[in-house]
């Protein structure tokens, strides 16, 4: 396997808050060196569990040496690996984080149907099977007959079963409330996958380029088991992502980098809508009548994983009586079950040790309870909260809070965003290009999965004349933003199809001082932090199941919701909206004619066009009442 590979896998899984790189020394937030060795307590075990078809998945059983009590199952399934191979090969981290791992857990890893050293045959995203006919799996029923053969086979447990996993993993986690098993008691999905046309690789239908690598990950199907990759990664040639996609040209031209053979490609060109491919993947819609205990933890800057740890949440909370409690902190994609001290992301600050008090304080306790019957209760809020512009953790009975009400501003002539509509009829405008799409970040590099842009600084933005902006003065009292924000657009366009972006932008005072993570290149006064940011593929204005072109310079209404915040804008800071039709290459570029398959379009099909935005669009927030 060449260097490029290997370095690819390695940020792959790093990304989703997986490794297997094997270390055995952790610095604490003291300094001081923790030797604590895996190896010295736990024993470890590789078996094969049969499931009800006879395929049998490869799993990974670590047990506590100190048989002197009985400890919980805590189970975590992947398409990742549950490297390393080998019954004398430990991973450095055995349980979601090193507080547990030294409190002791039979700790269970294994890889998914079809993935690594287990047999079958992968399918992305497996739709979920109601009531199940004899020889019909899924996996739910994978789950579930893993747990009884762990009950059945495995010594010196207590009968509890826990499941936890981040990303994708966090997916098979949500999976296992289905149809679940007795013995499961306590489940974490932790940035779950919720419907891959709105997280990952598609958000509101729009295709997300900047995740076109992964599709090797998830694309190329094996037959046989095997512990070593059996997929290659593009090589692209440069670092200059922004050019390399601009190059490429029309989606079609990246067929050469990935051919038939890759399952997932060809399913993403195939199904540019949401039809009922899509839909039966998703899993949000069978979060019904949910028994074991649930903390959905998420990131407020996931670029990849939003929607699912919100939307499993809330649809739990809306259609279930068990347990059900959120988290979201300040962190990227997996952030929390790392080991920094000082908590950023990109140039901005938010403060030390907060994954390290959300493992030990909030996600131990949870598991603890429901698995060890540790402390009558869990003592943990139905929402731990982690406000983004204070900085600092709240707690609420519900998410999102009650004491909330919606403000509506508008979006005024002059760049102006107030609260008091005028009634003057007027429009800004903007040309926009598809040969010169405004970037999602300055950065000139080739990223993975993108991470860092969602606090990224907006000024290049907001000088772009293809960029529109709407501003308040500065606030003279904090307003915060605790929940979903809807964005009611008035717009029309010369073509017939456009991608309308929407970015709620915290600008600092001119005078804030910089962090340690600052860019050179940058200071922090006059910062524009990007809160949150949301696309809508025009053609799905109405329907996701059925595009519809625009009619040229007709007044069209485009509502685009925003993920949920938690943010706080202080005093002399001020709200900036901006919009635009570009966010290029996280963002595929729309034509801007329409066309029945985007993937299918041809070079004349990508033409400039005049985009319009009307003073009567709106933007609504929800605001926390002080």
């Amino acid at each position: 396997m060449n260097k490029i590979l290997i370095l690819l896998s390695a940020i792959f899984l790093v990304s989703c808050g997986r490794t297997g790189i094997q270390t055995t020394t952790n610095k604490t937030n003291t300094g001081v060196v923790d030797t604590y060795n895996p190896r010295d307590f736990y024993n470890k075990k590789e078996v094969v569990i049969p499931m009800r078809d006879g395929i049998k998945l490869h799993t990974t059983i670590y047990s506590p040496k100190d048989t002197s009590k009985k400890y919980p199952i805590l189970m975590s399934r992947t398409p990742y690996s549950s490297r390393p191979y080998g019954s004398n090969e430990y991973k450095a981290l055995i349980s979601p984080n090193r507080k547990m791992m030294k409190e002791g857990n039979i700790v269970v890893y294994q890889d998914v149907r079809g993935r690594w050293n287990s047999e079958g045959v992968y399918d992305n995203m497996r739709a979920y099977i109601p009531n199940k006919k004899d020889g019909e799996v899924d996996e739910a029923s994978d789950t579930y007959d893993t747990i009884e053969w762990l009950i059945d086979n495995v010594e010196n447990h207590n009968g509890n079963v826990g499941v936890w996993g981040i990303s994708y993993p966090g997916f098979y986690a949500t999976y296992s409330l289905l149809d679940a098993h007795p013995a499961l008691k306590a489940v974490s999905p932790q940035a779950p996958i919720g419907d891959f046309f709105f997280d990952d690789f598609h958000h509101n239908g729009a295709y997300l380029l900047s995740y076109w690598r992964a599709t090797a990950v998830f694309g190329y199907i094996k037959d046989q088991p095997t512990t070593e990759e059996w997929y290659s990664f593009p090589e692209l040639g440069t670092e200059d992502q922004y050019q390399f996609f601009l190059d490429a040209g029309p989606l079609s031209n990246l067929d050469k980098y990935y051919k038939e053979d890759n399952v997932f490609w060809q399913q993403l060109k195939e199904h540019p809508n949401y039809d009922e491919f899509w839909q039966q993947r998703g899993i949000i819609q069978h979060l019904k009548n949910i028994k074991p205990a649930v903390m959905t933890v998420g990131g407020w800057f996931d670029a990849e994983d939003l929607y699912g740890p919100l939307n499993t949440y809330g649809h739990i909370e809306r259609n279930s009586s068990n347990y059900n409690t959120l988290v979201m902190g300040p962190w990227s994609h997996g952030d929390w079950s790392k080991a920094t001290k000082r908590q950023a992301i990109g140039n901005v600050y938010f403060g030390d040790d907060i994954s390290k008090f959300y493992q030990e304080n909030i996600e131990t306790r949870f598991f603890n309870h429901f698995l060890k019957g540790e402390g009558k209760t869990t003592n943990l809020p139905e929402a731990y909260v982690f406000d983004t512009g204070t900085k600092e953790w709240k707690t609420f009975d519900t998410w999102p809070p009650q004491n909330t009400s919606k403000e509506t501003y508008s979006l005024q002539r002059n760049e102006h965003l107030g609260q008091i509509a005028t009634r003057e009829y007027s429009f800004q405008e903007f040309i926009s290009d598809p040969k010169k799409p405004v970037p999602y970040s300055e950065d000139i590099k080739m990223v993975f999965t993108p991470r860092k842009f969602m606090t990224d600084d907006q000024r290049f933005a907001a000088r772009r004349p293809d960029v529109l902006i709407f501003e308040t003065e500065p606030l003279e009292t904090p307003l915060t933003l605790a929940g979903d924000i809807m964005a009611k657009l008035n717009v029309s366009t010369t073509g017939t199809d456009a991608d309308w972006i929407v970015k709620v932008i915290d600008v600092y005072p001119p005078d804030h001082k910089d962090y340690e993570e600052t860019q050179a290149y940058l200071k922090m006064g006059n910062y524009h932090q990007m809160v949150r940011s949301e696309v809508m593929r025009g053609r799905f204005r109405k329907d996701f199941s059925k595009p519809e072109p625009f009619v040229p310079e007709e007044v069209t209404q485009v509502n685009i919701q925003l993920q949920d915040v938690f943010h706080t804008f202080k005093k002399g800071h001020k709200i900036q909206v901006q919009v635009q039709s570009t966010m290029f290459p996280y963002i595929d570029i729309n034509p801007q004619t329409y066309v029945e398959n985007i993937f299918q379009a041809k070079p004349e099909d990508f033409q400039k066009q005049t985009h319009r935005v009307y003073n009567t669009s709106l933007i609504e927030f929800t605001v926390l009442k002080p």
